[in-house]
């Protein structure tokens, strides 16, 4: 399992293209027959992903956790952006079609992935954080999670927020976690910008383009930078750090924070009059 430390502000002001990139930027979590994860020392989160194209495969438990199995201290949220599949959590069987959402509380000892169909893997996202409660595990679809429209296309922003995992919804410790769809001609996501300094934040963008990128922002809202990515890749938002972006084409991006706080809107906005 990769590492990455924590820098603050200070360091990351005067970061060069690569620095940044290598500091924030997750790539390569999406190989088939593999699982990736990346352990942050933000909050403590792991990013990661899993494409059981034909074989199942298990949640390893990393020496680097050094626990008896990767939930014992933490809880996961899961996100499919692929095709059908099947997560067995204990022995039972979770079905997720694409954009479907399962929760995995802390205790579930073993998980393993699977996809319907070879042809078409299932992709799945993972993030995962500290946990001091257990929750039971839970299944959520696309279809029931409440969607919430925000934006105009006179500001290319129109977008659908779909909450997963929060306090009206799948309950957790420290754990939120949902989605954001852009319509057409739409590019621009997380406006008004702002931060939140009780927990940290990841984005991992998927439904682009392969000649499309997305220009990721982040930095104090005073001192911006950005990294350009591409389809399937993740970034990390610490909690000091402002996080929006913009698009060559619309795009969908999976969200999820944890920290402290557990509510969806607690948000420092930043006047878009205000960034430098």
């Amino acid at each position: 399992m990769e590492q990455r430390f924590a820098v603050s502000p200070v360091e990351t002001r005067n970061m060069g293209t690569q620095e940044l990139r290598d500091h924030f930027l997750l790539q390569g979590l999406m190989k088939k027959n593999e699982i990736k994860m990346v352990y942050t020392h933000y909050d403590r989160m792991i990013v990661g992903g899993v494409v059981p194209a034909s074989k199942k495969i298990s949640l390893p438990n990393d020496p680097e956790l050094r626990a008896s199995f990767f939930l014992e201290r933490r809880e996961m949220g899961i996100i499919n952006i692929g095709g059908d599949g099947v997560i067995t959590a204990d022995g039972k069987d979770y079905p997720l079609k694409k954009l479907s959402c399962l929760y995995l509380g802390k205790g579930t000892k073993n998980v393993f992935f699977r996809s319907v169909k070879s042809a078409k893997p299932a992709i799945f996202y993972l993030l995962s954080v500290p946990a001091h409660h257990s929750y039971p595990c839970q299944l959520m679809t696309k279809e029931k999670a409440v969607p919430v429209n925000m934006g105009a296309d006179e500001t290319s922003n129109k977008r659908t927020i779909y909450k997963y995992i929060h306090q009206q919804g799948i309950v957790s410790c420290q754990l939120v976690m949902g989605l954001t769809i852009l319509q057409p001609g739409s590019v621009w996501n997380s406006f008004p910008p702002h931060t939140h300094s009780r927990r940290t934040e990841a984005y991992f963008y998927f439904d682009l383009l392969e000649n499309h990128r997305v220009f990721h922002f982040l930095g104090e809202p005073h001192e911006t930078r950005h990294i350009v990515m591409s389809n399937q890749e993740a970034v990390l938002s610490p909690p000091w750090c402002t996080h929006y972006g913009c698009g060559t084409a619309n795009y969908g991006f999976i969200w999820g924070m944890g920290g402290e706080n557990l509510t969806y809107d607690d948000m420092d906005p930043t006047p878009l009059t205000s960034i430098k």
